[in-house]
């Protein structure tokens, strides 16, 4: 059976790609050590995991595909993407 008691109140806490449990209420060096996460999974600020796709939020790699899809259609953002490709494979070759 696991460290974690049934019928128990847990408060959950994330450090450094380790996940702890403590009791409601309890001081936190009684924390104990649950599992493992990949710290760039996790918003720091909200606690909520992060779809990531290569590294990047699923929210913005669907937006860049959705602006690609666009500039298909729209002249104006189809020059910009251009623009902002060249400055991309420019500041990869003088890395």
């Amino acid at each position: 059976m696991g460290l974690l008691k049934p019928g128990v109140r847990y408060i959950y806490e994330r450090s450094d790609g380790i996940v702890y449990a403590r009791e409601f209420g309890a001081d936190p060096s009684t924390r104990q050590v649950v599992g493992y996460e990949d710290a760039k999974s996790w918003d720091p600020i909200t606690g909520h995991r992060i779809n990531t796709i290569m590294g990047m939020d699923q929210r913005r790699v669907a937006e860049l595909v959705g602006m690609a899809q666009a500039a298909e259609t729209n002249l104006t953002l189809h020059d910009a993407l251009e623009r902002a490709t060249m400055i991309y494979r420019l500041s990869k070759t003088n890395e």
